[in-house]
């Protein structure tokens, strides 16, 4: 299925029905006066949150959703039927926003949660409403109100517990492969993640956590390099990032040098993603097979900034991942509260 996380639509709730103008017409009796029922209201429109839906695609070919219309009141004091709401399902953690005063409007975190995106008209009144000692016979009613009209943009952020980063070909994908059951496409090639994962890593009865993976970031990302900083969003609800460092690039480039490289780009997209949580996890531990590459491995380390966590791993071989996972929950459990 193809990923879409941020579309625009146009929702229209309903008219509430017209008042009736109508008089209680019987044998032997003469003045009966007035029976006209009133409108109903016409149906709202709802969105809600559905933990089986992970884009936005459905709303990609239909833009335009409308709730019914309140039916028109009748005679013998009959009320008309209230228009049924309307209620679109979207994925948990869709944000909801007026397009044109770019207000937020809902933000549908838990599964079931619903938000009201346009209020249905109100019903007119039947005459049967007017009738008072001084007008026996009221022939005058009100006809409903229009439902409100609105243009929405839907934003999707997934809700994951702990994100990655790192450049295309760190071992992203490789890595969130082998702790869970999410099947990221992995090739020797840049940028073979094109749309965010994700994957549920359980490590025993009642332990597990969300982790999300995202395409790489390369320099000038923040600029629109690559396929730029456009799914970082996605990264936003997590408590903890991990930066996958690839320690021996096939492209003879410095580790250290990347890693710069993905600091300035998560600053340049949001300073409040950069303070969350960081952890270093080095990759590719399995290359360090002379001397002269674990010596320059060493080296690079000493480099380093010396009050972040780092993890050895191999994702490819699995060696190290078992406990970067139980550090992972043995975090999440103890900030629980955090955000």
């Amino acid at each position: 299925m193809k990923f879409l996380d941020e579309v625009e639509i146009l929702v229209e709730a309903g008219k509430g029905g017209a008042g009736c103008v109508s008089f209680r017409r019987e044998k032997f009796i003469p003045f009966g006066g007035p029976n006209g029922g009133d409108g109903g209201d016409g149906g709202s429109v709802y969105l809600k949150a559905n933990t089986n839906l992970n884009t936005l695609i459905d709303f990609h070919s239909h833009r335009l959703y409308k709730a019914q219309r309140g039916e028109n009141g009748k005679g013998s004091d009959c009320a008309g039927k209230k228009g049924e709401d309307r209620i679109l399902e979207v994925p948990v953690g869709t944000e909801i926003f007026d397009a044109d005063t770019h207000e937020l409007i809902g933000d549908l975190v838990a599964s079931g949660q619903i938000q009201r995106v346009a209020q249905g008209g109100w019903h007119g009144l039947g005459n049967a409403r007017f009738k008072s000692s001084i007008n026996r016979s009221p022939r005058q009613s009100t006809p409903g109100q229009a439902g409100e009209v609105r243009r929405l943009q839907l934003s999707l952020k997934l809700l994951a517990d702990v994100g990655l980063v790192g450049l295309p070909n760190a071992g992203k994908s490789s890595l969130i492969r082998v702790i869970s059951a999410a099947t990221p496409a992995v090739a020797n090639y840049p940028f073979t993640t094109l749309k965010p994962h994700l994957g549920v890593v359980s490590l025993e009865y009642g332990r597990s956590f969300v982790i999300a993976d995202v395409p790489g970031l390369i320099s000038g990302a923040a600029e629109g390099a690559g396929l730029g900083i456009h799914f970082l969003k996605h990264l936003e609800r997590t408590r903890l990032l991990l930066h996958v460092v690839d320690i021996c690039p096939s492209d003879g480039s410095e580790p250290l040098s990347n890693i710069v490289t993905i600091e300035e780009e998560l600053i340049k997209y949001s300073p409040e993603l950069a303070a969350k949580p960081r952890w270093f996890v080095f990759n590719k531990v399995d290359l360090l097979a002379t001397a002269a590459s674990r010596n320059r491995y060493r080296r690079f380390k000493s480099k380093l900034y010396r009050d972040r966590l780092r993890f050895e791993i191999s994702a490819l071989q699995g060696v190290g991942t078992q406990a970067l996972c139980y550090a992972l929950i043995d975090f999440l459990e103890k900030n629980i509260h955090k955000s």
